[in-house]
């Protein structure tokens, strides 16, 4: 298949079978924004913030492929060092950060979709840096003023992957709801699920995660000439015997909820990647070298690395992933949409190019989706 065909839209089913649907009817992606805290440390940086001496942390910290990251940082001691949280200080972080990351994205998507606030619809918001009842959904209505009939969901828990979960949920409703505005909301405080016990455990994840938010505006309308790629599929994979290969447990002696990341996690991603992506190609007629595009979670360097070799990606594919792990760390589950920010600001999409979206996450889970800017479209500069 040449890259200037049209792959009709389809509604996927669980076992990869795809069935035509109307193009105009499709969900398209038609605005994307983020936001991060004001403050973004160095990895060089946040080992004197916290005094970090041990050559095996530091080794940790400064190979991670990662230059900055934007926090919010624990609150400072008379000496200068900072202060360790409890973790009801971590969960008010969750909740007022969250709340106002969230905000200053959506704003910025409703901005690049020229849509208005009143124009929202449908609000799924995602996190797992915190739990909150009610949650960020009902927050941020209240907080932006959003309609009072905005139907909502909140994922929660699930992990870098959610972001595909909660744009596959969006993307249905869209599809339902022709004409209708629907948003996901990512909102990852993840310095409000740190834990400093100087253990190599923790030391790996904070050694990568920073906080941000990013959402996506998805409007299924044929009538609507705005630009943006069309949702043609989604696909998942779910790995059971590596479900406990990332996981948040319960630490009794520092009384906080403390995430785990297995060494072999990206391993277990790249044995898994063929697989993921013969499923989200099948019964497309398209072939791996016909997706122009690769937006892939930057969940760490050798995530990356071994998605790429298992994929044949090159350096240049992954440039936005990578990019996006340089200058942020590991967003969790908005991750994708820093990098998917990064290919529109870039504006070298054409028309009829595929794309593919790629998160992974607990589980251990790999979400797919396969978009294509449709004819006519050229990509957006901001």
């Amino acid at each position: 298949m040449t890259q200037t065909q049209v792959l009709v839209p389809a509604v996927s089913t669980d076992d990869g079978a795809v069935s035509a649907e109307p193009a105009g009817s499709a969900p398209r992606i038609i605005g994307v924004g983020t936001a991060v805290p004001a403050f973004s440390y160095s990895q060089e940086e946040l080992l004197d913030v916290f005094r970090i001496e041990d050559p095996r942390v530091r080794s940790v910290f400064l190979n991670s492929a990662i230059e900055r990251r934007f926090l919010n940082l624990p609150p400072k001691l008379p000496d200068g060092a900072r202060r360790m949280e409890t973790q009801g200080e971590l969960l008010e972080k969750h909740r007022t950060h969250g709340i106002e990351m969230g905000a200053r994205a959506l704003q910025s998507c409703l901005k690049q979709a020229e849509a208005d606030l009143d124009d929202v619809s449908y609000l799924c918001c995602v996190t797992s840096t915190g739990f909150l009842t009610p949650g960020f959904s009902a927050l941020v209505i209240r907080e932006l003023g959003l309609r009072h009939e905005c139907s909502r969901l909140d994922v929660v828990g699930m992990g870098c992957n959610a972001g595909l979960n909660g744009l596959s949920a969006v993307a249905g409703w869209s599809r339902a709801h022709p004409g209708r505005l629907a948003v996901m909301l990512c909102i990852e405080a993840c310095s409000a699920a740190y834990v400093f016990d100087g253990t190599m455990r923790t030391s790996v994840v904070n050694s990568l995660f920073g906080d941000g938010s990013s959402a996506v505006a998805v409007l299924a309308d044929p009538e609507d000439r705005r630009e943006g790629p069309t949702i043609l599929k989604f696909a998942s994979c779910i790995v059971p015997e590596a479900i406990d290969a990332m996981r948040y447990d319960w630490d009794d002696k520092e009384g906080k909820f403390s995430f785990f990341l297995d060494q072999e996690v990206p391993y277990v991603v790249g044995a898994h990647a063929e697989i993921i992506i013969d499923r989200l190609l099948a019964g497309t007629d398209l072939r791996r070298s016909d997706i122009s595009h690769w937006i892939i979670h930057s969940g760490g360097k050798k995530v990356i690395d071994s998605v790429m070799v298992n994929l044949n990606l090159t350096r240049r594919d992954v440039r936005h992933t990578t990019s996006v792990l340089r200058d942020y760390g590991n967003l969790s589950s908005g991750s994708f949409l820093f990098s998917y920010s990064g290919l529109v600001d870039e504006g070298v999409v054409n028309p009829g190019d595929y794309g593919v979206l790629m998160t992974m996450g607990p589980g251990s889970t790999i979400e797919t989706a396969l978009i294509q800017w449709r004819p006519g479209d050229e990509s957006r500069s901001r």
